[in-house]
């Protein structure tokens, strides 16, 4: 057998709950209103634990751009330093930045997007 107490509220709220219990009691619409509240709320969480495709392809693209950003940096700044790289250090940023600009274009739509894992 459960335990009764008695909750005090405002009367404009039991008018409300009155209004629009049906055919529950006042503490079987509470206790709905509870449930259901916290049954979309755990339903809400549960959800935004994943990311969408959409999401992962969005920030897939942010990365991308932010290694081309720090790869432009880098070499630009290494030239106005008058540092002299060695030229096969420099193909190969001058080939990692055309990588990354070719990832970053959009892919045509209907296409199933890839992921490149290095």
């Amino acid at each position: 057998m459960s335990e009764n107490r008695m909750l005090i509220v405002p009367t404009e709220l039991v008018n409300k709950i009155d209004e629009n219990r049906g055919d529950m009691s006042q503490a079987e619409f509470i206790e709905f209103l509870i449930d259901s509240q916290l049954k979309q709320r755990a339903k809400e969480h549960d959800e935004k634990q994943y990311a969408t495709k959409d999401e992962i392809l969005s920030f897939e693209q942010d990365i991308k751009k932010l290694l081309r950003t720090f790869l432009d940096f880098f070499v630009s700044y290494g030239l106005e330093l008058g540092k002299q790289s060695p030229k096969s250090e420099f193909e190969e940023l001058t080939s990692r930045l055309h990588e990354l600009e070719n990832d970053l274009a959009p892919e045509s739509e209907g296409k199933e997007a890839k992921i490149k894992w290095k």
